[in-house]
C-alpha cells in the first residue's frame, strides 16, 4: 500500500510539474529569442552534469540508507555525515564554478547563462536532501508541497526576469531562487537532526562507495540525453539546439513527469518491501509498479507522437514550432525507453547496492550516442540528433536489462506489455482515422480525446496490467493516504 498511497499522494506535484513544464515551454520560447533559448539549453545541461558528479552521490545515500539507518537507530548519524559532506563540497564547488564560468572563452549571453547556472547549483541539492529526507520516510505531502514550490516558484520567478530582459539565464535564476526559498523554510529541521549526530568517516566513505558509481551513471545518462546539445552547437548554431531543445522538452518533459511520479512513489515502496519483506515481497512490489509505469507511460509515448504538429502549434513559439514538432516523434520514443530503464530496470542495481554495475549499464549507451551523434549529426544535421538519441536509449535499455540480472534480477511483466501493446496499437489506429486536421486546438483535443478514450476502454476490456482488479488498492489508498 506504501507504493498506492505515495501515488495518490504525489499526483498533484505532478500535475503541477507537468502544467510547469508545458507553460515553460510556451513562455520561454516566445520570451527568449532562439538564440537565447538555445544558451539556456547549453547551460542548464551543463548546469545538470555538475550538479549531478559534485552532489548526487549524496543525494543517492539519502535516499538509500534511510530506512536501514532509521531502523537501527542511527539517523541522526545520517544526517551529520551527509550534511558535513554537503558544506565542504559546496565551498570548494562554488570556488571552481566561479572561477570556470569567468575564464571559459564564451559568448556573453551564454557565459552569463552557464555562471547563473553553476551558482544555483547548491541550492538545488539542499532542496533535494530534504526532499530524499521526505519520500524516504514516506511523508508524502511535505515532499509534494516542496516540489510544487520549487517547481511553480521556478517558473514565476523566470518567466519574470526573462520579460526583464535577462536572456538565457533567466530561467536558471528563477530556479535557484525558488530553491532558495524552499531551502530556509526546510533546512532548519534538517540541521537540527545533523547537529545532534556524529559525521563518522567510515559512514561518509560508505555513502561515497555506494553514491559515487550512482553519480558517474547519471552522468553519463546526462552526457547520453545532452551530447546531441553540445554537438547541435558546435556543428550547426544555438539556433539548431533552440529548436531541438523545444521539441525535446515538448515530450521528454510529459514522459518524464510520468516517470517521476511513479518512481516518487516507487522507489521507496520498493526499498522497504526489500528491507522489510525479503526478494518475495520485493519482486511482487516491482512487478506491480512495472505493469503500472506500461499501462500509463506506453500509451502517453504514442500518442504524443501521434499530436507532434497540432501540439507544437499551440506551445512552441513560432520561430521554433515546425523544428519541434520534427523532433517530438522521435523524442517521445527515447523518453519512453530512457523512463523505462531509469525508473525500472536501473532499480536492480541501487536495491542490491551494486552500483558499479549501474556506472557499467550506462557505459554502454552513452559510448554508443557519443558515436552516433559525430557519426550523424555532421551529415544529417538535426535529424541525425533524433536518430542517435533514440537509438542510443534503445540500446540503453537492453544493456541495462542484461547487466541488471547480475545484480537483482526483477521480474518483466510479459502479460501488461502484451495487453498494454494491444490496447496502444487500437488506440493508434483510433487517433489516425480522426477526419479533424489543420492543426490548432480543435485538431489537438479531437485527436487526444479519441485516444484517451479508445485506450481506456481497450485496456480495462483487456485487462491491462490488472487494471480491473487494482482499482481496489487505488480507493484504499484515497481513503487512507496519511499526511
Amino acid at each position: 500500500m506504501m507504493f498506492w498511497r505515495g501515488l495518490v499522494g504525489y499526483l498533484p506535484a505532478n500535475v503541477v510539474q507537468g502544467i510547469v513544464g508545458l507553460l515553460s515551454v510556451v513562455a520561454f520560447t516566445r520570451l527568449l529569442s532562439p538564440a537565447a533559448y538555445g544558451a539556456y539549453a547549453v547551460a542548464f545541461s551543463a548546469a545538470s552534469l555538475a550538479h549531478t558528479l559534485v552532489f548526487t552521490w549524496l543525494e543517492a545515500a539519502m535516499a538509500r540508507f534511510y530506512a536501514h539507518e532509521a531502523e537501527a537507530g542511527r539517523i541522526e548519524d545520517h544526517f551529520a555525515a551527509i550534511y558535513r559532506a554537503f558544506a565542504v563540497l559546496a565551498a570548494v564547488f562554488l570556488v571552481i564554478a566561479g572561477a570556470a564560468a569567468w575564464l571559459l572563452p564564451l559568448g556573453p549571453t551564454l557565459k552569463g547563462a552557464v555562471a547563473a547556472g553553476l551558482v544555483c547549483v547548491p541550492l538545488r541539492s539542499l532542496a533535494k536532501l530534504a526532499q530524499e529526507h521526505w519520500r524516504a520516510a514516506g511523508r508524502v505531502r511535505p515532499s509534494a508541497l516542496l516540489d510544487i514550490g520549487q517547481n511553480s516558484g521556478a517558473f514565476v520567478i523566470g518567466a519574470g526576469l526573462a520579460a526583464l530582459g535577462l536572456g538565457g539565464a533567466a530561467p536558471l535564476l528563477g530556479a535557484g531562487l525558488a530553491a532558495l526559498a524552499c531551502v530556509a523554510f526546510v533546512l532548519p529541521g534538517e540541521i537540527g537532526l545533523a547537529r545532534r549526530g556524529h559525521p563518522e568517516r567510515a559512514r561518509v566513505s560508505e555513502y561515497l562507495h555506494y553514491g559515487a558509481p550512482v553519480a558517474l551513471s547519471l552522468v553519463l545518462s546526462l552526457a547520453l540525453a545532452t551530447t546531441d546539445r553540445f554537438m547541435l552547437a558546435g556543428f550547426l548554431s544555438p539556433e539548431s539546439v533552440g529548436v531541438y531543445h523545444a521539441g525535446y522538452s515538448l515530450s521528454n518533459r510529459t514522459l518524464d513527469v510520468l516517470f517521476i511520479w511513479l518512481g516518487a512513489a516507487g522507489g521507496p515502496a520498493a526499498v522497504m518491501a526489500l528491507e522489510r519483506g525479503g526478494l518475495e515481497a520485493l519482486r511482487e512490489t516491482a512487478r506491480e509498479q512495472a505493469s503500472l509505469m506500461l499501462l500509463i507511460c506506453l500509451p502517453a509515448a504514442v500518442g504524443l507522437a501521434l499530436v507532434a504538429h497540432p501540439l507544437a502549434g499551440i506551445l512552441v513559439g513560432e520561430g521554433l514550432r515546425d523544428g519541434a514538432a520534427r523532433v517530438t516523434p522521435w523524442i517521445a520514443a527515447s523518453g519512453l525507453f530512457a523512463g523505462l530503464t531509469t525508473y525500472y530496470l536501473h532499480t536492480a542495481f541501487t536495491l542490491a547496492r551494486r552500483t558499479r554495475l549501474l556506472l557499467a549499464a550506462m557505459a554502454v549507451p552513452a559510448a554508443a550516442n557519443l558515436g552516433l551523434t559525430f557519426l550523424l549529426i555532421p551529415r544529417f544535421g538535426l535529424d541525425g540528433a533524433m536518430w542517435a538519441t533514440t537509438a542510443s536509449y534503445v540500446i540503453g535499455a537492453i544493456a541495462s536489462f542484461a547487466i541488471g540480472r547480475r545484480a537483482m534480477p526483477l521480474p518483466i511483466p510479459w502479460s501488461a506489455l502484451v495487453r498494454c501493446g494491444l490496447a496502444t496499437a487500437v488506440m493508434a489506429a483510433a487517433v489516425r482515422s480522426v477526419p479533424v486536421g489543420g492543426g490548432g486546438a480543435l485538431e489537438l483535443f479531437a485527436k487526444a480525446g479519441a485516444g484517451v478514450v479508445v485506450y481506456g476502454l481497450c485496456a480495462f476490456a483487456l485487462d491491462a496490467a490488472g487494471i480491473r482488479s487494482r482499482r481496489r488498492h487505488m480507493v484504499q489508498a484515497l481513503q487512507g493516504a496519511p499526511a
